[in-house]
């Protein structure tokens, strides 16, 4: 669906909680200015379980209309509720989105072979291509390899998985064992690099929310065979890819971004702003950013 660095972006509120499209917008030009190559909207950083479906249509909507025939745009439509799945990557297609990310179900914690089953009938009910999406930590459950390759050989329009185990032996195994048509993104920007050297294709990004061209530096030196010029950009921009998830996503980031003038610094519940020993970390990076 696309290689190099896309951003899962973060959704911004008002004041009052509200969701700020002209907020949105500002952010997605910047992300067009410097080249991203896909957008993701309504990921877990765009804080999705919060948005109801009025709210994620408008917000297709926009990302849509500022960014057709320039990058493609990716819904995150993941549930524990497949029907509830089905719906979402109806409204993603009906306006005009160009793929799919679905998070494995989470707290229901079926089986691999249940996730097959979840999977299968997903894709019968869509035309759009899907990226699976693997994060344990988040949904109590992992995508094995051999489930992710049989997913994929099942089910056409599956051509992707965003890859956040965090277990880059499990990733290895996967590249080493996938078909070529699977591509596979790193879930994680600190893993970018390894997750690329191995075989990957790029990342779904938290980082290049305030920093795209700093991502696209890493994505481009590999998919260009350059791991020098990779490692350096890497390693230089390490500390504030931590710093992002010095606490839960996306509070750090989106503190990063109102310091930076996108947005305001509004989380909705059961999220809250970043601590203040937080701020501290990121306002340290940040000073070394400036």
């Amino acid at each position: 669906m696309f290689k190099g660095a896309g951003t899962a972006l973060i959704t911004p509120f008002a004041q009052d909680q509200s969701v700020d499209l002209n907020a949105l917008i500002k952010i997605i030009q910047n992300q067009l200015q410097n080249k991203i190559d896909a957008l993701i909207v309504l990921g877990t950083t765009g804080e999705s379980p919060v948005i109801d479906y009025d709210e994620r249509r408008k917000l297709i909507s926009v990302v849509v209309e500022e960014s057709i025939g320039k990058v493609p745009v990716i819904v995150g439509t993941g549930s524990n509720n497949t029907k509830k799945v089905i719906e979402n990557n109806q409204q993603a297609e009906d306006l005009k989105a160009d793929g799919l990310l679905i998070v494995n179900p989470y707290y229901n914690k079926g089986t691999q072979e249940s996730l097959v089953e979840h999977y299968k009938l997903i894709s019968e009910k869509t035309k759009l291509p899907i990226i699976l999406y693997n994060v344990p930590s988040r949904t109590g459950m992992n995508i094995l390899p051999e489930t992710a390759i049989r997913i994929h050989k099942e089910c056409k329009n599956v051509v992707a998985i965003k890859e956040a185990s965090g277990n880059i032996s499990q990733i290895a195994k996967l590249i080493a064992m996938k078909p070529s048509k699977l591509s596979v993104f790193s879930g994680n920007d600190d893993q970018t690099l390894p997750i690329m050297a191995l075989g990957g294709d790029g990342v779904i990004s938290v980082f290049s929310n305030p920093y795209p061209a700093q991502m696209k530096k890493i994505t481009d030196a590999v998919l260009e065979k350059n791991l020098a010029v990779a490692q350096k950009y890497s390693n230089q921009y390490l500390e504030m890819m931590n710093a992002l998830f010095v606490e839960t996503s996306p509070a750090p980031v989106k503190y990063v971004m109102n310091k930076l003038g996108f947005c305001e610094n509004v989380l909705r519940l059961p999220l809250t702003r970043a601590s203040r020993r937080a701020m501290d970390i990121i306002d340290k990076e940040l000073s070394r950013f400036s």
